[in-house]
């Protein structure tokens, strides 16, 4: 897995805490908000939304909230919506197995990480145990 960078020339949109659920709400609105704006699709807005739901509920179960940046760049040529989601949780003790097929903590909402990957153009994920998560998930139109 590749370090996740924060060094970057891209636009930044927005960083907001997830302290509640309706912070996750909130967000989530904000992020299909963005992909609208980025001239998205009804499908391409409705996978980066549900992809960044499952990303933010599992940091509020897991590791009792974070922060997402919501940006947006150019990727490959192309532009990008980009969401990263920061947590200073337990992190993910089993990284290979969590992004199985078919894992579940039985506390999401069923997509799993897998499922996550599925949804969105690009993922990229970094875990350290006891010192956090971070998620960066890309859609591109």
């Amino acid at each position: 897995m590749n370090e996740i960078s924060f060094d970057n020339n891209w636009e930044q949109l927005g960083k907001y805490p997830i302290v509640t659920e309706h912070d996750i709400v909130k967000i989530r609105q904000l992020v299909r908000h963005h992909a609208k704006e980025a001239r998205m699709g009804i499908v391409e807005q409705t996978r980066i939304t549900t992809a960044v739901s499952e990303l933010f509920r599992n940091m509020f179960n897991y590791a009792e909230g974070g922060d997402v940046l919501i940006e947006r760049g150019n990727i490959d040529g192309k532009n990008a919506l980009i969401v990263t989601c920061i947590d200073q949780g337990p992190g993910i003790e089993d990284l290979e197995l969590a992004m199985s097929d078919g894992y579940t903590s039985g506390m999401g909402m069923g997509y799993g990480l897998p499922g996550t990957k599925r949804l969105v153009d690009r993922f990229e994920i970094q875990s350290e145990k006891d010192k956090g998560t971070i998620v960066r998930v890309m859609k591109w139109r």
